[in-house]
């Protein structure tokens, strides 16, 4: 392909990062906002250090809860490096906030008229690569007899709009239509004792506006769950490693309590 025609140089990382690929865990994490990298080509696209930081750019302290967490269930992780306001990988190509002009309240001036190649160079170089990865990952667990139970993680700011701060819940569950990890992840959750539990807030999963779940796990039957942290639990590298210590306990134990509900299912 022409430079010209190129969006990432050699000088700018590679868009997916990943670790423990071999791990030997069942649980798969994924974080489509672990990281606020730009292509230096896009120069910042012209926002500021300040507000690729924000929530608007990353999902503030998901990758250190997801690393730590990887680590504690020797679990495969693979994250996006690049910012949501390059492309949002969670979004289907063509969604309006694909590649917002306008974050919060934020105008991303590279984001304005894009043309339709200078949008097909981000999903080409950023957004696919990504996707392909996180399948091929999913590939090669089923074919080492390992069917993986997908983890996406998220976290989300404590106050938004004109909703009052902080949001009362402490970790949002979502799904869509399949709850089988979810409703036993709810229940250890709120059995816990000091948590606020949304179930499907502040957010909730649809065909639409999600491309994890409805993609890579409802339609290949996987089990899967999807969270949010709420961000200021986790800006700090101590809350990062509660929260991982917490679900590294409580995600195995829902994915039993997942199993033994469907055998009972079956043999009932």
């Amino acid at each position: 392909m022409d430079s010209s025609h190129e969006l990432l140089r050699t000088q700018d990382p590679r868009p997916v990062g990943d670790e423990r690929l071999q791990g030997s865990s069942r649980f798969l994490l994924i974080a489509d906002h672990a990281g606020n990298a730009v292509p230096e080509t896009l120069v910042d696209l012209g926002v500021s250090s300040v507000d690729l930081n924000r929530h608007i750019g990353i999902d503030i302290g998901i990758h250190g809860v997801s690393q730590r967490l990887s680590a504690l269930l020797d679990a495969p992780y693979i994250f996006q490096r690049y910012s949501r306001l390059v492309i949002d990988c969670n979004r289907p190509p063509g969604h309006p906030t694909s590649i917002a002009p306008l974050s919060d309240g934020t105008r991303v001036p590279a984001n304005l008229n894009l043309s339709s190649l200078e949008a097909r160079l981000r999903e080409e170089e950023i957004f696919w690569p990504y996707q392909r990865s996180i399948a091929a990952q999913i590939a090669r667990m089923r074919l080492s007899g390992r069917a993986p139970v997908v983890i996406a993680m998220h976290s989300f700011t404590p106050k938004h709009g004109d909703y009052p701060a902080p949001r009362p819940w402490h970790i949002g569950v979502l799904f869509n239509r399949d709850d089988r990890l979810a409703r036993p992840l709810i229940a250890l959750l709120e059995a816990e004792g000091d948590l606020t539990v949304g179930v499907n807030e502040p957010y909730a999963v649809d065909d639409s506006g999600d491309y994890a779940v409805p993609v890579h796990c409802e339609k290949g039957g996987l089990l899967h769950v999807e969270l949010e942290i709420r961000q200021d639990l986790i800006e700090s590298a101590v809350g990062q490693l509660r929260w991982a210590e917490r679900l590294a306990r409580l995600l195995p134990l829902a994915l039993d309590a997942s199993e033994a509900a469907s055998t009972a299912s079956v043999t009932g």
